[in-house]
């Protein structure tokens, strides 16, 4: 019998997979892949191994594919992320950290940029969260003083915020909310972009926002530093 992996979990199977993969990278490829190998060769990997019976079972599982064994299929996927604003595996991994959250999240505020991929994101957490959504609210990437979205974002007492912006507009977002209003970013979770905004806005203003990467890998930033961990879902 062989272990597989699916959507639904670990599951034995009389047949072999025709994929392997990597269980904390949240990817797939070819038994074949030269990258998969090496890695193996050098002792790493296989502790995290797993293997499905089609990339159909790969890609529902929340695997993404390989760049350096399937190309053609890395680069559609990174297409599609790119117009999606976000994968299946992040928006999960989203969604997991605000329902662990004591106390209970309920009711939340969302905000995104007005690109078209922060806008999707959004529109797609709006869309699963099974809670209440007080408010959408959107800013521009170039303004006066963003006080205005300020204000409406960190207006109506939710449990928590949850963001999905380019990182410098989220960055002068930010940097207004922590002058400006009584947000707090410890009650503040988001997609992959807002972790790259650290670097634009003074230090500790996202201190205690929290989120996960494409790979479904939760992060927290700290005061000028961005930690990554397992999302224990």
């Amino acid at each position: 019998m062989f272990t597989l992996t699916s959507a639904d979990g670990d599951y034995l199977s009389p047949t072999p997979g025709t994929l392997g993969g990597h269980r904390r990278a949240r990817l797939y490829g070819r038994l074949d892949c030269p990258s998969a190998l090496r890695a193996i060769a050098r002792g790493g990997y296989v502790r995290h191994r797993v293997f499905f019976a089609d990339e159909a079972a790969a890609v529902a599982a929340g695997y993404r594919p390989c760049a350096s064994c399937l190309p053609r299929r890395y680069a559609e996927w990174k297409e599609r992320r790119a117009a999606a604003g976000h994968t299946d595996a992040e928006l999960g991994a989203l969604i997991g950290l605000l329902e662990r959250e004591r106390p209970r999240v309920r009711a939340v505020v969302v905000g995104h940029g007005r690109d078209t991929a922060s806008a999707a994101a959004a529109e797609a957490f709006a869309r699963a969260w099974d809670g209440d959504v007080l408010a959408v609210v959107d800013w521009p990437e170039e303004a006066a003083s963003w006080l205005r979205q300020a204000r409406r974002f960190a207006s109506g007492e939710p449990d928590a915020w949850v963001v999905a912006g380019a990182p410098l507009g989220w960055a002068r977002m930010s940097s207004r909310l922590r002058v400006s209003t009584a947000w707090d970013p410890a009650r503040t979770f988001g997609f992959a972009s807002v972790a790259r905004a650290v670097a634009l806005a003074p230090p500790g203003t996202m201190e205690g926002v929290r989120g996960a990467d494409p790979d479904g890998r939760a992060w927290r930033i700290g005061r000028n530093l961005i930690t990554y961990h397992e999302d224990e879902r």
